[in-house]
């Protein structure tokens, strides 16, 4: 049970590296753009969940309280996209490791007014209904820590060879420069030793012209 329980501790330090989770609340002038972007690995699971908070409690949403919504990968493959809404969510597996971009756009009005958005946005293990595994009566307790425990190792394998294909990418990448630097280090020196020999071969020629030598 201690070791169980050391495990989950040590987990949990990792988890802020393997999962991101953001949770934020801003305005959006009518007219304007906002995007969100966050790195994620490919087939990692990601959650999000939007709604443009109502300026009249208790009525319906007015149009000028309505937005536009989408979610695009690193190659612009729309993964959502809802149209002068006020809520919404999207869940995706990512087909692809990079920037993944939620944009938020307000249609212009006249006046001007500003949309304040609650959204929250989850990736990796932090996008896992753990409360809806972890129903009462369906599993005990230490087999739904076990069950956590075991993704968050996996999210942190699975990170940990994505650093490494990374670095030997860096690698790869610092011996091709090197290379070539080394090749136009000789060319560089090529070119000034024949200059400096033709320089010499002139200053002879000249010097045997005026009878010098």
């Amino acid at each position: 049970m201690a070791a169980i329980a050391h495990l989950l501790l040590l987990a949990s330090s990792f988890l802020s590296i393997t999962t991101v989770t953001l949770s934020m609340r801003f305005d959006l002038q009518s007219g304007t753009t906002k995007c969100i972007s966050e790195d994620i690995k490919s087939n990692a699971m990601t959650l999000g969940k939007y709604f443009v908070v109502n300026p009249q409690e208790g009525s319906p949403h007015p149009d000028t309280h309505k937005v536009t919504v989408r979610v695009s990968s690193p190659h612009g493959s729309n993964y959502h996209y809802s149209d002068h809404v006020h809520s919404g969510n999207f869940a995706f597996t990512a087909a692809e490791t990079g920037d993944y971009t939620t944009c938020f756009w307000a249609r212009e009005h006249k006046p001007a007014t500003t949309v304040s958005i609650e959204f929250d946005w989850r990736t990796g293990v932090a996008a896992t209904h753990w409360s809806s595994v972890a129903k009462k009566g369906q599993i005990q307790t230490m087999e739904f820590e076990l069950k956590r425990l075991y993704a968050t190792v996996t999210s942190i394998h699975d990170e940990m060879f994505q650093l490494r294909e990374r670095e030997e990418e860096m690698q790869q990448l610092n011996r091709a420069t090197n290379s070539q630097m080394a090749t136009f280090g000789f060319l560089s020196l090529v070119v000034c030793l024949s200059v400096a020999g033709m320089q010499l071969w002139h200053l002879k020629t000249f010097f045997e012209r005026k009878k010098l030598l």
